[in-house]
């Protein structure tokens, strides 16, 4: 049996390494191939492309990159054609991995959507949609089931994989030491995202925001967990030109984030990898000023971070836009040091946030239910 993935950016390939470890876990002899990242590869994904040199973000950018998309369409399209496989996963990145889904159907492969497409934000018609080409869904959010069950879609929800996957690699106090946190100093991270774009966009006011929290709070010190889809030459560029001591770090990440007490993010899958770890965050947003003009006419929620979204309350503070400013960032971080009464109020929210995610074990239910439809469909 072949299983064909499909996952375009950094968090897709952290679901995609889980799901397929734990799917030669079940069957040794499945063969995996597809798109993916480096993560996926090394749990034994044959990989077409890695979606490094893919990734962008934003409306307007992924206009301009069209060609290239389009390029990689049609490359995939042929690779399925010719590799035949048993079943296309979908995981997450909705704008391309649907179009690959109508490929996919077209050559009467049958396709499993794991994230589905968040219908239930904006653009509530495409359930109906993904509903007439994915023949099963996972979502790994509860919240996201009712607008694909209106749409008649098979979906279900069997807990989020990030439960299992966010661990942090030792102890919060041997982390401190191995990361030469000092025992007097409160530790900052800035986790300015995953793709090139979110580090242009937001760095520079995690740096501005750093140097003014640091004027009033001169016993901080920061990290800065760097991606291996960013370059680290980029980063060491800006923090030079900002004049902030900043300490990059390329490995245990999770030891980091917990060993650390409190960040400002960029919003995305690392606030909830925060949240299970303890690490309360202040959330950054921000877009190229086309793609947030066309954004704003077509999303309409009152939260863009997962852990307030989860419990449909803002505790956890989000800047968006233009209220991202150094004074914004320096003044909610302050509000999250350790003795802040904030910070206790915060911890407690994202303890309640994490308990919706569901018990242990979700990749390999999803594992599970990838070969048992894979199989039915082989069957018929």
């Amino acid at each position: 049996m072949k299983i064909m993935f499909s996952a375009g950016e950094a968090s897709g390939d952290v679901h995609g390494e889980n799901i397929a470890r734990a799917i030669k876990a079940l069957d040794p002899a499945v063969e995996l191939v597809g798109f993916g990242g480096s993560r996926m590869e090394t749990a034994g994904v044959r990989l077409y492309k890695n979606f490094a040199e893919y990734s962008v973000m934003g409306v307007w950018e992924v206009l301009v990159n069209l060609r290239r998309l389009y390029k990689l369409l049609s490359g995939l399209t042929d690779f399925m054609r010719e590799e035949k496989p048993d079943m296309l996963v979908l995981i997450d990145y909705p704008d391309f991995n649907w179009r690959l889904a109508r490929k996919a159907k077209s050559l009467g492969i049958p396709v499993f959507s794991y994230i589905p497409p968040s219908a239930w934000a904006w653009r509530k018609g495409r359930a109906q949609s993904c509903a007439r080409i994915a023949d099963e869904f996972i979502a790994i959010f509860p919240h996201e089931l009712p607008v694909y069950q209106a749409a008649g879609a098979k979906i279900s929800f069997v807990g989020n994989p990030l439960v299992d996957a966010v661990q942090a690699e030792m102890p919060r106090d041997e982390a401190r030491q191995y990361f030469k946190m000092p025992a007097d100093k409160t530790v900052v991270l800035m986790i300015p995202g995953s793709r090139k774009q979110e580090i242009e966009l937001l760095l520079p006011y995690m740096l501005d925001g750093a140097k003014k929290l640091l004027a009033e709070k001169p016993a901080t010190v920061f990290y800065l967990p760097v991606a291996d889809t960013v370059s680290r030459e980029r980063i060491e560029e800006m923090i030079a030109a900002a004049g902030v001591p900043v300490t990059l770090v390329t490995e245990k990440r999770y030891s980091l984030m917990a060993a650390a007490d409190a960040a400002m993010a960029t919003s995305g899958t690392v606030v909830m990898e925060a949240a299970l770890l303890g690490l309360p965050c202040v959330v950054l947003y921000r877009l190229s000023a086309v793609s947030y003009a066309i954004g704003k006419l077509l999303v309409h929620v009152d939260n863009f971070s997962l852990p307030n979204i989860l419990l449909n309350e803002s505790f956890q503070r989000e800047l968006l836009q233009d209220e991202v400013t150094a004074e914004n960032i320096a003044a909610e971080l302050k509000k999250l040091y350790p003795g802040e009464e904030h910070r206790r109020e915060v911890l407690a929210k994202l303890q309640a946030a994490c308990e919706q995610l569901g018990p242990p074990g979700a990749s390999g239910r999803v594992a599970q239910r990838i070969l048992a439809a894979a199989r039915e469909f082989a069957a018929k």
